[in-house]
């Protein structure tokens, strides 16, 4: 997943003014407390911020990679 691709999903599951205030406000718990900006700024993939964000917030798997998107293939181990 690139960066953009995480701020297309941030806008259409949360909606343009709260996903960016969201993204800027919530800290993420297991991401230390950084906010997705602060996430990403420190490298963490947006993968993993994405799906930190979502599991937070609890949206579900269904509703996660939004319309006609599909989940991103997991990083390799």
């Amino acid at each position: 997943m690139h960066e953009r691709e995480l701020w297309e999903l941030v806008e259409e599951v949360f909606g343009r003014v709260y996903g960016r205030s969201l993204s800027c406000d919530q800290q993420l718990t297991k991401l230390d407390g950084m906010t997705v900006v602060k996430a990403l700024a420190a490298g963490v993939e947006p993968r993993v911020v994405w799906n930190v964000l979502c599991d937070q917030m609890d949206i579900p798997d269904s509703r996660r990679w939004g319309k006609g998107h599909k989940a991103p293939p997991l990083p390799a181990a």
